[in-house]
C-alpha cells in the first residue's frame, strides 16, 4: 500500500511538471480566462461546495476541535463570494511572466536581458484553511506555475469539492487541468513521498502550525519557503496616546485571533503601564481574551497565569483568545524582547514620539514593523499585492506576504550575432 501511495503522488508530480511547461507558455489572456472560469465555477457549484465543507464541520466538532479551529474551516456564502472575488482580482493583476527587470548591451554586442520566469512546480503543504486551496491555484497560475496541493485531514471534504471545480474549469478554458494537482488522501506517508519528489518539484512552501513547518523543513529534499508563525507583538511606547492603543490591541488580538498575523503578545511601557494595563486588561477579558503575564502586569490586573521572564510561552503562537501581557523599562527592552522571542513575521509600535518610532522600525527584525496600525494588515490585499500565497518569515528568496512576483525566479536572455569569448 505504502508503494502505491507513493507511486501515485509522483505521478502526480510528474503531471504537474508536463503542465507547467505548457503553462509557462500561456498568454495572459488565456491565464485570466482560466481564473475567471474558476470563480464562475465556485459560485455555480456553491452548494456542493458548502455540503462538502458541513461534512468536514461536523466530523471536526465530533473530534473536539476548538471554536477558533472550527471557524477557520468554515465556509459560508459570504467566503466562498470571496473566494470567487479574489480570482477576480488575482485576473486584473499585471501579468508577472516575462517582465523585463534589467537590460545592458554589452561592449562585444551581445545583449543581455533579465526576465521575470514561473518558478515551475510548486507544492503547498497547508492545515484547516480551504480558501488556501483557491488561492493558492490561483495566484500560481497567474504566475505561470503549476502547483501540487496537500491540505489538512480536517478540510478533506472541502478541498475534493474546491480541487474538482478549479480542475474542471482549468481543463475547459485551458486545457490544463492537470496544472492543479490535489492530493486527496489524508495519510500522513503522502506528505513524505510530496517532500522528496525533488525531480518535478521545484519549491514547496508549508502553511500551518509550528510542527508542521518544522518536519517539511526537516524531511524535504526540496527548496523550502518557509510561512513561519505569527508570534506577533504590540509595543505600547511612554509617549503612546493611550486610546488609540488600546484600539490598536484590542484589534489586533480579537478581531480575527486565529491567522497568524493576530497580536499574541503585549508590551507596554513603565511609564504607562499603571494607566494602561488595567483599562486594556478590563476590554480584552469582556471580550473572552485569557491573560497571562508578569508579575508586573499580574499586579495591575488579574491574570490567569504569571509568567516568568524566561518562559517558554513567550515564544509562543497561540491562534486563540489568549494574551500575554509583559511590562518593560522602555523601547530598548521591548526591542530585544521581540527580537529574542518573537517569530519575525509582525510587529508595531504605538506611539507620538517619530524617532522612537523609526528606531523601531530600524531595528526590530521582522517581516512587517507598524508604527500605530494593527498587525492584522499584514496581508496581501491589504499591502496592494492582490491575493497572496500566504507570509514568509524568512529572508530567501522572499519575505513577508508573498504575492505573483514572489512566486516567480529570473533568467537571464541573451541575443548575439556570432560573439565568442577571448
Amino acid at each position: 500500500m505504502a508503494g502505491e501511495l507513493e507511486a501515485g503522488v509522483q505521478a502526480q508530480a510528474r503531471a504537474a511538471r508536463k503542465a507547467s511547461r505548457a503553462l509557462a507558455s500561456a498568454t495572459r489572456a488565456e491565464k485570466d480566462a482560466a481564473l475567471l472560469a474558476m470563480a464562475e465555477g465556485l459560485e455555480r457549484r456553491q452548494a456542493e461546495i458548502l455540503a462538502a465543507n458541513q461534512r468536514d464541520l461536523d466530523a471536526g466538532a465530533a473530534a473536539g476541535l476548538s471554536k477558533v479551529l472550527l471557524e477557520r474551516l468554515m465556509l459560508n456564502p459570504p467566503r466562498v463570494a470571496a473566494m470567487a472575488q479574489g480570482l477576480r482580482e488575482v485576473a486584473a493583476l499585471p501579468d508577472p511572466c516575462g517582465q523585463v527587470l534589467a537590460e545592458v548591451a554589452r561592449p562585444n554586442g551581445i545583449k543581455v536581458q533579465k526576465l521575470r520566469v514561473p518558478l515551475g512546480v510548486v507544492a503547498i503543504v497547508y492545515e484547516s484553511r480551504p480558501n488556501v486551496t483557491v488561492d493558492a491555484a490561483g495566484l500560481c497560475l497567474k504566475a505561470g506555475n503549476a502547483v501540487v496541493l496537500r491540505g489538512g485531514k480536517e478540510a478533506i471534504e472541502s478541498n475534493k469539492a474546491l480541487g474538482a471545480v478549479i480542475r474542471e474549469a482549468l481543463q475547459s478554458a485551458l486545457k490544463a487541468g492537470d496544472a492543479v494537482q490535489m492530493i486527496e488522501t489524508t495519510d500522513r506517508a503522502a506528505v513524505a513521498a510530496l517532500l522528496h519528489c525533488d525531480r518535478d518539484i521545484d519549491v514547496v512552501i508549508p502553511r500551518g502550525g509550528q510542527g508542521l513547518i518544522a518536519m517539511v523543513r526537516r524531511e524535504s529534499s526540496i527548496p523550502v519557503i518557509s510561512h513561519g508563525i505569527g508570534n506577533c507583538h504590540v509595543y505600547v511606547d511612554a509617549s503612546a496616546d493611550l486610546r488609540m492603543a488600546e484600539d490598536i490591541v484590542f484589534n489586533a488580538k480579537t478581531q480575527r485571533p486565529g491567522v497568524c498575523n493576530a497580536m499574541e503578545h503585549l508590551l507596554v511601557a513603565k511609564a504607562v503601564a499603571p494607566a494602561f494595563v488595567p483599562r486594556v486588561a478590563a476590554r480584552l477579558k469582556a471580550a473572552g481574551v485569557a491573560l497571562r503575564g508578569d508579575r508586573q502586569a499580574a499586579a495591575l490586573a488579574g491574570m490567569d497565569q504569571v509568567l516568568a521572564d524566561d518562559d517558554a510561552q513567550w515564544d509562543e503562537e497561540y491562534l486563540d483568545l489568549i494574551c500575554g501581557i509583559k511590562v518593560v523599562e522602555g523601547l530598548e527592552e521591548a526591542i530585544a524582547h521581540i527580537n529574542r522571542h518573537g517569530s519575525g513575521h509582525s510587529d508595531a509600535i504605538v506611539t507620538r514620539d517619530a524617532a522612537s518610532g523609526e528606531r523601531f522600525l530600524s531595528e526590530v527584525d521582522s517581516a512587517a514593523v507598524y508604527v500605530n496600525a494593527s498587525t492584522r494588515f499584514t496581508d496581501g490585499s491589504q499591502f496592494g499585492l492582490g491575493a497572496e500565497i500566504g507570509i514568509s518569515t524568512q529572508k530567501l528568496h522572499a519575505r513577508g506576504p508573498m504575492g505573483l512576483e514572489e512566486l516567480c525566479s529570473t533568467k537571464f536572455v541573451v541575443r548575439g550575432d556570432g560573439q565568442v569569448r577571448d
